[in-house]
């Protein structure tokens, strides 16, 4: 299923959103919180710190991601978040939305993508999705968010 339309977030898209990422099941309940947080920014400063857009298929939001340019620093962007409904995991949506985020990130002048994630088993489909993608692990930090539990980060050069 690959989605009709990828655009920019809009205030009626919060709650499918919310229920995304709750509904992966990747994420705890302090972690959802933050989620929605940032969705409030976003849509109360639209062009602000977070650039989300989502894809929707019919009307109905499938997938999201968030990133925004790196404070500090020249050309480096974070990606915050990207999830996909688990109903369309495996469409096409989540390349879709890393394709649309990387785009607009080299648009804007960036020239170096990072993306932060759990070392946990239960991410390891996460990062077997950004190796596709062609992003490399450049550290790694042993028991970062609870023991046994590492913070990996991945690069990607943009041209």
């Amino acid at each position: 299923m690959t989605p009709t339309s990828l655009r920019s977030l809009e205030a009626r898209d919060r709650a499918a959103v919310l229920r995304i990422v709750a509904a992966t099941g990747f994420f705890t309940h302090a972690e959802c919180q933050v989620a929605a947080e940032v969705l409030d920014d976003a849509l109360a400063r639209p062009g602000g710190d977070y650039h989300v857009f989502v894809a929707d298929t019919s009307g109905e939001v499938q997938g999201y991601v968030c990133f925004g340019a790196t404070p500090l620093t020249e050309g480096t962007w974070d990606l915050y978040w990207i999830a996909v409904d688990p109903q369309s995991q495996g469409s096409g949506i989540g390349r879709a939305l890393m394709a649309l985020a990387e785009g607009r990130v080299a648009t804007a002048g960036g020239r170096l993508l990072l993306v932060e994630t759990s070392g946990s088993d239960l991410y390891g489909p996460t990062r077997v999705f950004y190796e596709a993608l062609r992003y490399r692990e450049v550290s790694r930090i042993e028991d970062f968010y609870r023991p046994g539990d590492a913070k990996v980060t991945y690069a990607k050069r943009l041209p």
